[in-house]
């Protein structure tokens, strides 16, 4: 991998911890601030979008269009996977589930599918990656999945995981072999979301505009960094770099998300955490070798 590849990914795990953060403080609002973040992110980066299509940013062929349908399908049930399991367990247990199965699956695929070949130190890098992240999510005791709330953020963030790496492989084919630009491509998987959570918002209009009282700053700011966090990833994939690597590279972003539930959310952060981060640092550098 590349430098600015590299840098594009850490950048990457900084925003997305951060929205994460952002979304969590507004799981109570449920699919509906689903729907808020994704009309912001449809109007904000638009402009964009429409000066990319004038430059042939989108292969308008029938693999090019049902690739974008699946990735906005895939990304509609992460969206509502993560909020739901936000509003029934800690952050500091559906992040880190979430993120530790996705790359593991994600990278899988990439050797079944992509046809990329894992070298040694990736592989172990790979594995630090993943240990490290159980080392952060259950702080050394598997007896902390089973107190309240513990199982269901197991159970929201397998489930999260497992389409993290749906979307990981099916975008990544998307942008590397049909050349679809990946703000293009995440914008229209955002504008598939708008449409299909819209019925669910006009049923209820009054009662959808009281639940997102207080809570439109946030859209905002989800709807701002999201996209960005995810395109900075795509555009390192379009540089050349693996998905087997950038994968499990994102997951950096657990050790921000861990700084941040210390410091924002007055979570616990012991000293398992501490050494679980340390072994995902780890973990990176090897990859990043690889």
């Amino acid at each position: 991998m590349t430098l600015a590849s590299v840098l594009l990914v850490v950048l990457a795990s900084f925003i997305h911890a951060t929205w994460n953060l952002l979304a969590k403080r507004s799981a109570s609002v449920g699919p509906v601030f689903v729907f808020a973040y994704n009309l912001i992110a449809c109007v904000a980066y638009a402009p964009w979008v429409l000066y990319l299509l004038t430059q042939g940013g989108l292969s308008w062929t029938w693999a090019g269009i049902g690739f974008v349908l699946i990735s906005g399908s895939i990304h509609l049930a992460y969206s509502l996977c993560l909020q739901r399991g936000y509003q029934v367990a800690d952050l500091s247990v559906v992040y880190p589930v979430a993120r530790g199965t996705g790359p593991m699956l994600s990278t899988i695929g990439a050797f079944l599918f992509l046809g990329e070949v894992p070298s040694g130190i990736g592989l172990a890098g790979l594995l630090l990656v993943v240990g490290g992240i159980l080392m952060i999510a259950t702080q050394g005791r598997l007896s902390a999945f089973m107190r309240p709330g513990g199982r269901a953020g197991i159970e929201w963030g397998t489930a999260t995981g497992g389409l993290i790496a749906g979307y990981t492989v099916i975008d990544a084919y998307a942008v590397k072999a049909l050349g679809i630009a990946p703000v293009v491509l995440d914008w229209f998987s955002n504008l598939l979301r708008f449409f299909l959570l819209l019925p669910l918002v006009l049923a209820h209009p009054r009662r959808a505009i009281a639940a997102m009282r207080g809570h439109w700053w946030t859209a905002v700011g989800v709807g701002l960094l999201s996209p960005l966090s995810y395109i900075l990833v795509l555009a390192a994939l379009t540089g050349g770099a693996p998905l087997s690597l950038v994968a499990p590279m994102r997951e950096m972003s657990m050790m921000v998300g861990a700084l941040l539930g210390m410091l924002i959310l007055r979570e616990a952060v012991g000293r398992w955490r501490l050494v679980g981060c340390a072994v995902l640092i780890t973990g990176v550098i090897l990859l990043s070798a690889g």
